[in-house]
């Protein structure tokens, strides 16, 4: 069963990562990285203060200490534990794989840390504003999907890497989610 979910994960990795251009690896570059990504953060840090005020800073910090937990997570409960050979490091697929500049990153990579943070985030996030905004879930789901499909283009994760912290993540900012409700209810004056 394990091999056989390999071999699909490989296919299904090599069939994504071979459509490639010159300008698609700068933009999958540019969606992988932070710096493009910080005016679509502001702008949520911008909702978060305008709906909830003063006590907006409850949020930021619990964003602070999810993307820390998530991070964390996935490094030392599934990088370290399974180490599962990134597609560019995987002997295997040797000469197969699409690196933009020959990057490739550190040698594991079950499950993706880029796809556990966003999808962390985006799950959280809806759970703070999706109540005020309705889109905005979508638009988070898009922006974790984007990010996380640039990790496989670049050739550093498995598509099964990109799920598994997609996964993680969702549970982990939902999980966030609920505690931030139930401050909510107790202690943090929220809206409406």
């Amino acid at each position: 069963m394990i091999s056989t979910l390999d071999r699909w994960d490989r296919w299904l990795f090599l069939a994504l990562n071979g459509w490639h251009s010159e300008i698609w690896d700068v933009l999958m570059t540019w969606f992988s990285g932070i710096w493009i990504w910080l005016p679509f953060y502001a702008w949520l840090v911008f909702l978060i203060i305008r709906h909830y005020r003063m006590n907006s800073i409850w949020i930021i910090l619990m964003i602070a200490a999810l993307i820390t937990l998530s991070d964390q997570i996935s490094v030392h409960t599934f990088k370290n534990v399974f180490q599962r050979l990134r597609p560019c490091h995987d002997p295997a697929l040797d000469g197969l794989v699409h690196t933009v500049s020959g990057r490739c990153g550190g040698w594991y990579g079950f499950v993706s840390s880029h796809a556990c943070n966003t999808f962390a985030l985006a799950a959280f996030i809806s759970r703070v504003l999706g109540r005020f905004h309705r889109r905005i879930i979508w638009i988070l789901l898009l922006w974790a999907a984007l990010v996380s499909y640039s990790r496989i283009y670049l050739g550093v994760h498995y598509p099964g890497d990109v799920l598994g912290g997609a996964i993680t993540g969702a549970g982990l900012g939902l999980m966030m989610g609920v505690f931030f409700q139930y401050l909510g209810k107790r202690y943090i004056k929220t809206p409406g």
